[in-house]
């Protein structure tokens, strides 16, 4: 979540590096993170971001497909990349000996792709089969879903991956329009944890950024607008459950109630086996395997989720237990043993998840692009310790009430 020493350094063409050294590892941990997301898109563009995100690897300027897979596989490396609503990280991790092949990979993918027909026909491919498997998983297709009936029509309610007509749309001019109009190296980083020294890792990334020039694409997001709350079901024959999602459009990543609701979401329903949402659905009657509380920040606005499966008998009973934990949040402040324990809980989570080398880089490159620091553990910790129990109810109030919360179900068609 933090990091105490890093070392940064910004290039001519404006791509900053961002470097933590680390001892007591022979792994370098590197990507470029892209201030550019699903939510850049226009309608017609629905999926381009994710679709150029596999695109990097279907060939370059100087390599062909096989060539950017086996460059680093072939040392026992590991080259990745993802996209969400507001960036894209192109990533790799590999024995520290050989981090100038990953930071030469790393660049190649990143500035200098060429979108070869061929390649974009068989990905199109790869990618309508990536569609069908998340419709055919509800536990990740109710969450589009319900990211439309949060945000209907506006960016953040699209999914990622785009639609069969959008994707089976695009052509090597529409991904050059795209990165043309999208990507600006002056909100563009490359984050880097290992073993090697600044300097090193400086004069190696030098080389291969040379030829990058500067690019100033632009991006103007539009704030969402809140919407009613919505209660819908969907029928769906193949399951054997009912799935659902309860939740709404919740504070941005700059807001100062973010780290009081992410304190307040994980005792409600988070990592722990002793969130309140499991201790009485799963504990005490045994309606289901798994209930989770989530929330993710957008640079505008976030979402907050309680995703839960069970059966269709079950529902009604679920939904109130749910409704009920919700509504001792909102009327029952905090006793101080409570919340010396929910805090604790969240700094120990916070630490443990700190102890991957990759996940710190990642997580760099998610804070420097967003605010360019991030905060030290102290600074962490202190704003945990001044977290109220008076603020938590206040913000239980203004997240949590009954008529402000959106549910979507999907429902077993054939089970009575």
């Amino acid at each position: 979540m933090n990091i105490e020493h890093y070392q940064q350094h910004t290039f001519p063409n404006g791509i900053r590096l961002i470097h933590r050294q680390v001892s007591h590892t022979r792994i370098a941990h590197c990507g470029f993170a892209l201030n550019i997301g699903s939510r850049d898109e226009t309608p017609a563009q629905l999926g381009i971001a994710h679709f150029w995100e596999h695109m990097a690897f279907k060939g370059t300027k100087k390599r062909k497909a096989y060539h950017i897979l086996n460059r680093l596989d072939a040392l026992g490396g590991e080259l990745n990349a993802f996209t969400s609503k507001e960036q894209i990280f192109f990533y790799a991790s590999i024995l520290e000996e050989h981090f100038e092949k990953a930071a030469d990979v790393l660049t190649d993918i990143t500035f200098h792709s060429v979108f070869p027909e061929r390649e974009i026909f068989k990905e199109r491919g790869v990618i309508l089969e990536e569609m069908a498997m998340y419709r055919d998983n509800p536990a990740e297709s109710i969450d589009d879903d319900f990211d439309g009936i949060v945000f209907g029509s506006h960016p953040l309610g699209q999914p990622v991956l785009g639609t069969p007509e959008s994707v089976s749309s695009f052509g090597k001019p529409d991904f050059e329009q795209f990165i043309a109009q999208r990507l600006n190296t002056e909100k563009l980083i490359f984050v880097s944890v290992s073993s090697l020294s600044f300097e090193k890792v400086k004069r190696t990334l030098e080389r291969y950024l040379e030829d990058v020039p500067a690019l100033y694409g632009s991006l103007e997001r539009e704030l969402p607008k809140p919407l009613p709350a919505q209660r819908l079901e969907e029928r769906k024959p193949s399951l054997s459950q009912a799935n659902g999602v309860m939740g709404r459009a919740t504070y941005s990543f700059y807001d100062k109630k973010r780290l009081p609701f992410v304190l307040l979401t994980n005792l409600l329903g988070g990592n722990g086996m002793n969130t309140r949402l499991n201790l009485t659905l799963r504990e005490k009657y045994g309606l289901v395997y798994g209930v989770e509380a989530s929330s993710s920040f957008f640079s505008d606005s976030g979402i907050f989720s309680i995703n839960f499966a069970t059966d269709k008998k079950t529902l009604p009973k679920t939904l109130h237990l749910i409704e009920k934990e919700l509504d001792k949040l909102r009327h029952q402040k905090l006793g101080t043993l409570q919340l010396h324990s929910a805090k604790q809980q969240l700094k120990g989570q916070l630490a443990m998840s700190a102890e991957s080398n990759s996940g710190l880089m990642l997580t760099m490159g998610k804070y420097f692009l967003m605010q360019q620091h991030m905060p030290t553990w102290k600074d962490t910790f202190d704003a945990i310790d001044g977290i109220t129990a008076e603020l938590l109810l206040e913000i239980a109030q203004e997240q949590f009430a009954p008529d402000s919360l959106s549910t979507l179900i999907y429902v077993p068609e054939n089970q009575d």
